[in-house]
């Protein structure tokens, strides 16, 4: 095999998680020399499938080796895994489980595989964060991401499985993006149930999320209001060194987890088997880490 050309698919250009994997991919492909393409869905799974279905149809030459992506939707875009398989290219997904990988393997020549956060864990995580802020119980302001996103929907297992009973939660839906928690938050705000919630705490299944809540709260007019929600612990997740940690130094955040981006280790992977003929595993996980560590958590008072 001559030059790996890689084409990456990331959900978004403007979520600092996304931003992340973008650069661990480039890393990843300058060490191995390899060729990259990124593409960026813009959050529509339409468009995600067309941008690819592109590139595997494309001339011989310019046709990716492997591909690597985050799936917008609920589905992993298992038609278009199908045709990159048979055109004989690698596929990698992220942070999804794929329950078509075990028969593309079966019949595929070229890797195949899906590289997860365990985002039960994730969630589970930050259930015991608001544990440890709130020992007493309380309400939490709970964003979640996409309805139809399946990490989504597992982080939110994780939360509901690890909180204590006496802790409730108001859940609103984002998009992994700053700007939609915001508007999430500043529509909630106008409803009379807001009005009368008594919440102890913001919970974001992402960082930018969490600081997006954070800016709609800003935006009341009422200074003792506005300072009160300001007040309040906000967590986040993906935890990256110069954003969620920052955030937590700073102030701006009470605490994050962080889940390292995984598109340099997708990359990896594929170098040791197309490269090297290692066997992959159908899927492997990463870690995910409370910052800072939760016993380093002090109650809210």
């Amino acid at each position: 095999m001559g030059k790996l050309r890689v084409l990456v698919s990331l959900t978004t250009n403007d979520n600092d998680y996304q931003v992340e994997q973008a650069r661990a991919a480039e890393a990843a492909c300058r060490k191995h020399s390899a060729d990259l393409q990124l593409l960026y869905a813009d959050n529509d799974a339409i468009n995600q499938s067309t941008q690819i279905l592109k590139m595997i149809q494309a001339a011989p030459e310019e046709r990716p080796n492997a591909i690597v992506f985050e799936p917008v939707g609920g589905t992993a875009l298992p038609q278009v895994a199908r045709a990159a398989v048979s055109a004989g290219i690698g596929w990698a997904v992220l942070n999804r489980d794929a329950n078509y990988i075990p028969e593309l393997r079966k019949t595929g020549k070229a890797p195949i595989f899906g590289l997860t956060s365990d985002h039960v864990e994730i969630g589970r995580i930050q259930g015991r964060q608001c544990a440890a802020l709130l020992p007493t119980g309380g309400s939490v302001l709970y964003i979640q991401g996409p309805s139809e996103n399946s990490a989504a929907k597992e982080r939110t297992l994780g939360m509901q499985e690890a909180k204590p009973a006496n802790i409730h939660l108001t859940m609103l839906k984002g998009q992994w993006t700053e700007e939609s928690a915001q508007r999430a938050v500043r529509s909630w705000l106008k409803l009379t149930t807001s009005q009368k919630a008594s919440i102890d705490l913001v919970a974001a299944q992402d960082d930018s999320m969490a600081v997006g809540a954070r800016k709609a709260f800003q935006e009341l007019p009422n200074e003792i209001e506005r300072d009160r929600w300001q007040g309040l612990p906000f967590l986040g997740c993906d935890g990256l060194p110069n954003t969620g940690q920052a955030w937590v130094r700073s102030g701006l955040l009470t605490a994050t987890i962080f889940v390292p981006p995984n598109t340099g280790q997708a990359i990896e992977m594929l170098v040791e088997a197309m490269q090297a003929g290692k066997t992959l595993p159908e899927r492997a996980l990463t870690k995910a880490e409370s910052v800072p560590p939760l016993e380093a958590l002090r109650p809210r008072r």
